[in-house]
């Protein structure tokens, strides 16, 4: 039966340590985000070293390699995979950042509700329902003309975060 040598030893430690070192960086990962910069991001350098540690472990036990050639393969096959995640997996989930903001002008064209009735030559409330949410805004009527409550509108344009709107009638 085969003895466990050093460099096993120092590939399960290291696997274990990594390992712990990777649980604790996704636990406060919000808290170190500013260290969070290219290729050579925590997230990158952590899978590197434990795919290293990994793969040399599985192949000690597994093959009859010499432990330079296993090292070697490692660093091989951990590079591969390591591009692979951050290629693949970390730079699409960073580009597909979802974000709640908008802009008013976005809101052009949709279709409203009056909430606080708009007077003539005045100001209302209007709110628009939209994947994010409900969203309130000040009106006034795009003619200057008086819209009751609770009437749809829709939003003609924006004037310094005052939005213009008519009353909607569906074309049905």
């Amino acid at each position: 039966m085969k003895g466990v040598s050093e460099i096993e030893q120092v590939f399960l430690y290291g696997l274990v340590g990594i390992g712990l070192i990777t649980i604790v960086y996704v636990l406060f990962a919000d808290a170190i985000d500013g260290m969070d910069g290219g290729i050579f991001n925590p997230t990158t350098v952590l899978s590197f070293l434990l795919f290293i540690c990994a793969t040399g472990f599985i192949l000690l036990k597994l093959t009859d390699w010499d432990e330079k050639i296993v090292i070697v393969v490692a660093l091989i096959i951990s590079s591969i995979l390591t591009f692979l995640l951050y290629f693949f997996i970390l730079v699409p989930l960073a580009s597909a950042e979802v974000s709640t903001a908008y802009a008013d002008e976005s809101l052009q064209g949709l279709v409203g509700r009056v909430i606080v009735p708009i007077p003539a030559n005045g100001f209302g409330e209007i709110i628009i329902e939209t994947v994010n949410g409900i969203i309130s805004k000040r009106a006034t009527g795009f003619d200057n003309e008086e819209i009751d409550y609770d009437k749809k509108v829709l939003i003609i344009d924006v004037d310094q975060g005052t939005f213009l709107v008519k009353e909607y009638v569906p074309l049905v």
